[in-house]
């Protein structure tokens, strides 16, 4: 986990002044760091399924897609991991955007497809976070 959150910090870090400007206050936004565990040989097949459907559906459920890191393989785990972290107005609109989004047939038929063969993710860490207040600017899609 202390991997993801540098990871997350670095990629803030390394943003153009210029691109730091957004008119959402992410001081105000509710961020979900999530670490996925791919189940072995899943690692393509989970992203895969984030780049071609997740990311258009969460964005669909209100989700904000913030930004997405594959993990360097290490011996826990082979194949690395996939974390990305989430931006939410708060924890009850997350909560909310989570049950449409895990009722979506949509998501519904993606996943079932995607898991024909066996699931994908054998185990899922999730960390709730706010901003820091002397973290630097922070740009968010919109």
């Amino acid at each position: 986990m202390r991997f993801a959150l540098a990871c997350f910090a670095m990629s803030i870090c390394a943003m153009p002044a210029a691109a730091q400007e957004t008119a959402v206050s992410p001081n105000a936004l509710v961020y979900e760091l999530r670490i996925y565990y791919p189940a072995p040989g899943k690692a393509a097949a989970l992203n895969a399924r984030f780049r071609d459907h997740t990311l258009g559906l969460f964005a669909k459920h209100g989700m904000r897609n913030v930004a997405y890191w594959n993990e360097l393989p290490v011996a826990a785990a082979p194949e690395g991991r996939v974390v990305y972290v989430l931006a939410y107005p708060s924890r009850a609109a997350r909560d909310v955007s989570w049950k449409a989004f895990g009722a979506d047939p949509d998501w519904r038929a993606v996943a079932s497809a995607s898991e024909s063969n066996g699931k994908l993710v054998t185990k899922v860490e999730s960390v709730f976070m706010t901003m820091a207040d002397y973290s630097p600017p922070l740009v968010l899609p919109h």
